[in-house]
């Protein structure tokens, strides 16, 4: 009997869950999971996961003092390890779990709360080869996760990605993995040129991941590229081969339910033979990079935007802690 859509594109891309409720997770044995701050929001809003913030809150009044603001940050840092605990229960790799957005242009900051991160979980007894930790991809983001991957062996996750230049220079920086944002692009672009649709192939959220996964093997680079953030399964099928993709569950219960093969469309080999792409680099060099961003209005409107709405799901998620405390 013919497999599922989901098993063959397991065959040539590492499969990633892009969900909170990690009672979903398991049916579709993915590889990895990720979470960010509106996944969390809408998971605690679920009373079966009520246990996970009052441990959280519990955490917070033993290691806070009498210092509210304290117990608060404490109580966000323990819930979001909470989830990814949990999730790691459940499959075999790593779980990505994100640095707060308001640090998004605090390098030091990040770096802090990163390590917190890591020490909440090692506290828990997992390793941190096993989490990956989530920043945006700002000049600031990448310098932390530049040095968190030298200096503390911390994987990083660079997120909100959506530019050339953003992929180039998290590259250089040698970060674990990067996450572009092929529906967010897709979305910029409809409204941007007036269109309801693109033909799968000239979806422009697709193109930017090929152009950044063609450009990474062309020239070396190391860092995983892991598409996020789709919109229809035809964008996830038009990226098969990629080296990891993050998907909603309602996507990956879509592709479970097709029967058949999918034909790769992404490959090392693929990419050496596709048009050669000139080497760039943005090395100590900020004003270049943020020229680079403010360049691409697609990449810099969505950034941003990204930033705004990862902070205002995380200042959801701080009202809802603080009521518990």
């Amino acid at each position: 009997m013919a497999g599922t859509q989901l098993d063959a594109l397991k065959q040539y891309t590492a499969v990633v869950s892009d969900s909170g409720d990690f009672e979903s997770i398991d049916a579709y044995k993915p590889q990895d999971a990720t979470t960010n701050p509106s996944l969390i929001l809408a998971a605690v809003k679920q009373e079966k996961y009520a246990r996970l913030i009052d441990v959280a809150v519990k955490y917070a009044k033993e290691q806070g003092g009498n210092d509210k603001q304290k117990q608060v940050d404490l109580a966000c840092d323990r819930l979001l390890v909470e989830f990814g605990v949990e999730i790691l229960k459940i499959i075999p790799g790593r779980v990505s779990t994100e640095v707060d957005a308001a640090l998004s242009f605090d390098k030091e900051a990040t770096k802090a709360k990163a390590k917190h991160l890591i020490q909440l979980y090692k506290e828990q007894g997992v390793e941190k080869e096993r989490v990956l930790i989530k920043i945006a991809s700002t000049w600031d983001g990448i310098q932390a996760a530049r040095e968190l991957e030298k200096e503390d062996g911390i994987h990083c996750n660079l997120t909100l990605l959506f530019g050339f230049g953003q992929a180039v220079a998290c590259a250089e920086a040698g970060v674990t993995l990067i996450s572009p944002f092929v529906g967010r692009i897709l979305d910029w672009f409809k409204k941007a040129e007036g269109k309801d649709s693109y033909a799968p192939h000239e979806d422009p959220g697709v193109k930017s991941v090929t152009k950044i996964y063609n450009y990474y093997k062309q020239h070396g680079y190391k860092t995983i590229v892991m598409g996020a953030s789709f919109r229809n399964v035809d964008e996830i099928t038009e990226l098969a081969g990629c080296d990891f993709l993050t998907i909603s569950p309602a996507l990956l219960e879509e592709l479970k339910k097709k029967q058949g093969g999918l034909e790769r469309k992404l490959s090392p080999e693929s990419a050496k033979k596709s048009d050669p792409m000139e080497k760039v680099s943005f090395v100590d060099d900020h004003a270049k990079f943020s020229w680079a961003l403010f360049d691409d209005t697609m990449a810099f409107d969505k950034l941003h935007e990204g930033i705004r709405s990862f902070d205002k799901a995380n200042k959801d998620l701080r009202a809802i802690v603080e009521k518990k405390l």
